[in-house]
């Protein structure tokens, strides 16, 4: 029969058959145990009495079948420490098969990819006390099933600080949490296709997954040129985008040219979006500004026609799967719902951590520590690349650094081509990415900028500065990969 291991403080399945030789189907259901890696050396058995109770059999029984094995060196017995596994018994089960296909690649040595934080840096001992708090406070039904739209205190927290720091007007009944922003997207348009949403525009480039999200909704993506001011929102409701009814942009620091939504563009998108369509604004990285005055959210300007997207990406990791939307009242239930039916609600003890540590003000704290970090990366980024005797660097330039936690490498005609820097920069072992996989189509066109974006955050302290040699070394003319 059957049985699992209650009071031991080991959890192991064993199978001894009924009937006669109860000691043998013992020794042998440990043995078998103890070959195959279940029972790893060193590992304490339970008490010959509570194993007995466990498997209804006589103690007498039991204790026979250790003496056995610890005769066959399998098991060792001593006074005061109990029975346990003897050392290098224990062996594995049979190897997994190898994989057939393409070896997994080496890692990088160095990482400049755009869209993490230094993960080395996140504040632990502050993340650690508010856990301790908030939980030392957390109701007994915060370790249930929960509300879809998230805890209620972490979204009072949210409404007070993205008040406060981007100007986005939000009461908790307004907001949602999720897993990150990519869920957020695939809610809205599969609440928006319902609602007969056919074509949504978003940014190009931008970030492919996204584009992939809202695909696999239902809605067609129209690409949304950029330039230097932002995204041509002028361009919504005339020509190809006419019949378009809901928009996705980064006005705050488009990703990944690095460009503002000019004033005058912010209000064209609001007034597009009042004659009854929809801006979702991802505000990827709008704590993080170096040259200029912060740019408040959009929403905050059209709060009825706006959707407001947050993250703790950016600002604490990734890891966390911690993000946040904002919504117009008549979004609220059918988001709420999708959200139900997706994966029910949010995971809850991050949550209530992420809202002590906002309402503690230790979240800013943080990032204004990070703030200033992320600048002097930035300056010296900008430094490094700056032609200097006996090391040209031609053919670039460097944009969208006031903001952010990237910036954009403009490749020249004249100079190196983006496949030949990521050809190099691969040689350096550098992790890098260029502009070109960022288009909604792939094809080379000519008014089409080749380039780099750099994830300066990304790197912890210790390995910037190589990294930012690897990358030199990677644009340089006269340098050769080793």
């Amino acid at each position: 029969m059957a049985n699992s291991w209650s009071n031991s403080g080991v959890d192991l399945h064993l199978l001894v058959e009924p009937g006669p030789g109860r000691r043998v189907g013992v020794e042998q259901a440990l043995r078998e145990a103890i070959r195959d890696g279940r029972l790893a050396a060193g590992e304490r058995l339970p008490p010959s009495r509570t194993l007995a109770v466990e498997l209804g059999l006589s103690r007498g029984t039991v204790s026979a079948a250790y003496d056995q094995l610890i005769a066959e060196g399998l098991l060792i017995a001593r006074q005061g420490s109990g029975t346990r596994v003897a050392d290098a018994v224990a062996t594995p089960g049979p190897a997994t098969p190898p994989v057939v296909g393409r070896p997994k690649p080496a890692a990088p040595r160095h990482n400049l990819r755009a869209g993490s934080p230094d993960i080395s840096r996140f504040p632990t001992t502050a993340w650690l006390g508010a856990a301790r708090k908030a939980l030392g406070a957390a109701p007994a039904d915060a370790f249930g099933y929960g509300d879809p739209c998230g805890r209620i205190e972490l979204r009072s927290a949210l409404a007070d600080y993205l008040g406060r720091t981007r100007g986005v007007l939000a009461t908790p009944d307004r907001i949602i949490v999720t897993t990150g922003v990519q869920q957020a997207l695939a809610l809205l348009s599969t609440v928006l296709t319902a609602s007969g949403t056919t074509a949504i525009a978003m940014e190009d480039p931008y970030i492919p997954s996204f584009r992939d999200t809202v695909r696999a909704a239902g809605p067609v993506v129209r690409p949304l040129p950029v330039d230097g001011d932002g995204a041509r929102v002028d361009l919504l409701g005339t020509g190809e985008f006419d019949g378009v009814t809901a928009a996705v942009v980064t006005p705050s620091h488009q990703f990944p040219i690095g460009s503002t939504l000019g004033p005058a563009r912010r209000q064209h998108l609001a007034d597009w979006a009042r004659a009854g369509r929809l801006v979702i604004e991802d505000d990827y990285d709008g704590e993080f500004r170096y040259d200029r005055q912060p740019v408040g959210a959009i929403q905050g300007i059209a709060p009825d026609h706006v959707v407001y997207l947050g993250t703790a990406s950016k600002t604490l990791g990734p890891g966390l799967r911690l993000a946040w939307m904002v919504l117009p009242p008549h979004l609220v239930g059918p988001v709420a719902e999708a959200k139900r039916l997706a994966d029910h609600h949010s995971e809850t003890l991050g949550q209530l951590t992420l809202a002590e540590l906002i309402t503690s003000h230790a979240y800013d704290r943080h990032i204004r520590a990070s703030r200033l970090r992320y600048r002097r990366r930035r300056d010296l980024l900008a430094d490094r690349l700056k032609p200097r005797a006996g090391r040209p660097l031609t053919g670039f330039a460097l944009s969208g650094i006031a903001a952010g936690l990237h910036a954009l490498i403009r490749l020249e005609p004249a100079g190196l081509t983006e496949a030949e820097v990521l050809s190099r920069a691969r040689e350096y072992g550098l992790a890098l990415e260029g502009l070109s996989g960022m288009w909604l189509s792939h094809e080379a066109r000519p008014d089409r900028p080749q380039g780099l974006v750099v994830g300066f955050a990304a790197p912890s302290e210790s390995a910037y500065p190589a990294a930012l040699d690897a990358l030199v070394r990677a644009l340089s003319w006269s340098a050769t990969p080793r």
